[in-house]
């Protein structure tokens, strides 16, 4: 099953979406599939799909941007969404509460960014709210609303689920561009990473947004078309 699914992520990660900031480099179209593989298989194959995946692509000419740790933003996306809708929550909001600690410890991390009218806003400010959502009865909701028979409210409650999953791939990917290309490459001095966290802070919220919502359509196409064929997902846990 992770060979299978790993080479349909390879294909997809050869796929060019949109430009990253602060690199040279684009996402790829195997960003919005990764909070699906979580809630499609589980964290373990869907998280191994994703680092053999990652790997595969790399093989085949896409380049490794993070020294060869590239999968690691939509593993955790997967495995996260994977643990949630297993209904197993602590251990997801202890690894978010411990990714984004040690990104606002980095010191590379711009923890606020001054708006032109003065007023100073948190750089990671959309991550809460999505920590938020995670230790809400709404995440709850979310999980069951994927796992029930009905499609009622499928699509909302993957658009919830996936927009945890990818402010926690962000977060991932943030810690991890700050510190490969800052601290270990130097690739990007000291003096430029406040206007790069300040450029990405306009940005990160639509490019996550789009990503949500893609991953959410995606997936309740999925999930219906593999309910309607009486195909059991990974994922689902046993009643």
């Amino acid at each position: 099953m992770i060979s299978l699914f790993a080479v349909l992520y390879t294909v997809l990660r050869l796929v060019p979406t949109f430009p990253m900031v602060g690199v040279l480099g684009t996402f790829s179209a195997s960003d919005t599939l990764a909070p699906i593989y979580g809630i499609l298989l589980g964290p373990y194959i869907g998280g191994g799909s994703i680092i053999i995946g990652t790997f595969l692509a790399i093989a085949f000419g896409k380049p490794a941007v993070f020294l060869g740790l590239d999968f690691l933003p939509a593993a955790v996306a997967a495995i996260s969404l994977g643990f949630l809708v297993q209904r197993r929550f602590r251990p997801v909001v202890a690894m978010f509460i411990v990714l984004l600690g040690l990104y606002l410890l980095h010191p590379f991390t711009l923890r606020f960014v001054t708006l032109p009218n003065g007023v100073p806003i948190p750089f990671n400010w959309l991550h809460v709210v999505a920590l938020v959502v995670l230790v809400s009865p709404l995440s709850r909701l979310a999980v069951n609303w994927v796992t029930a028979a009905s499609p009622k409210r499928l699509p909302l409650g993957l658009a919830v689920l996936c927009f945890i999953g990818t402010m926690m791939q962000h977060v991932t990917g943030g810690l991890l561009f700050e510190s490969v290309l800052g601290s270990m490459l130097n690739t990007i001095k000291v003096n430029a990473w406040p206007g790069v966290w300040t450029t990405v802070f306009y940005v990160y919220p639509f490019e996550r947004l789009i990503i949500t919502v893609v991953s959410a359509l995606i997936g309740s196409a999925l999930i219906t078309t593999l309910r309607s064929s009486n195909v059991k997902l990974i994922s689902q846990p046993e009643t």
